[in-house]
């Protein structure tokens, strides 16, 4: 499937094949540019295809023989130590030559100091107009904790982070309290399912309102 996307498939090449036949994302960014994300995880056959389309400029669909003439630009990232899979063999050395050709290293979100923070407020507006909780804000602390924390999932974890915190907040302002990071020692499990998340923030309410359920259902 991953094959027939990236270069295309002719008419009848496999079950499923469109009468047409259909151009490849490769194609399609003919006299223009391509991104291909964690290419760390491109099987080994595709790696030598794709190596031989950008060697020859050419593009051979699924189900053809003719080649077809491209012009990209292409740009790819990955989080996998690229060299040490070239030794241990499961990528292969003359395709890493190829593609980098110009190397641009992110660092980690850790590493990014107030990064973290223009990041953060960025998704909480986006969040706080999702759910309908506008005028959200962190708290100093909370500012703290989020420049202080690791963010060994980097900007996914950010973002999924300060989602969590938005749907359990019942104020305007965050505190620590309402963000659940992992990966730390001593750190509180991530809670994965809605129904968790549900759960943590009717047992904060009752703390919160020292047992009164009533206040707790009137938020």
């Amino acid at each position: 499937l991953f094959e027939s996307e990236m270069f295309g498939y002719e008419a009848g090449s496999f079950t499923g094949a469109q009468k047409q036949g259909k151009q490849g994302l490769i194609e399609q960014a003919d006299n223009g540019t391509l991104f291909l994300d964690e290419i760390g995880n491109l099987s080994y056959a595709l790696q030598s295809k794709l190596l031989a389309t950008l060697q020859s400029r050419k593009v051979i669909r699924v189900g053809s023989n003719k080649p077809v003439d491209v012009n990209i630009r292409l740009i790819c990232a990955t989080n996998s130590d690229l060299p040490r899979m070239v030794k241990e063999g499961t990528f292969r050395e003359d395709l890493l030559y190829r593609i980098n050709t110009i190397h641009v290293e992110v660092p980690p979100l850790r590493e990014r100091g107030n990064d973290i923070l223009l990041l953060a407020e960025a998704f909480l507006r986006d969040y706080g107009r999702k759910y309908r909780k506008p005028d959200l804000s962190f708290s100093s602390e909370t500012r703290q904790r989020l420049l202080g924390y690791s963010w060994p999932g980097n900007v996914r974890e950010l973002q999924h982070t300060v989602e969590k915190a938005v749907i359990m907040c019942d104020r305007q302002v965050l505190t620590p309290e309402d963000f659940l990071f992992k990966s730390e020692p001593g750190e509180i499990a991530p809670l994965e399912t809605l129904e968790d998340m549900e759960r943590e923030m009717i047992r904060k309410a009752l703390v919160r309102h020292e047992g009164n359920l009533s206040a707790v259902a009137s938020r």
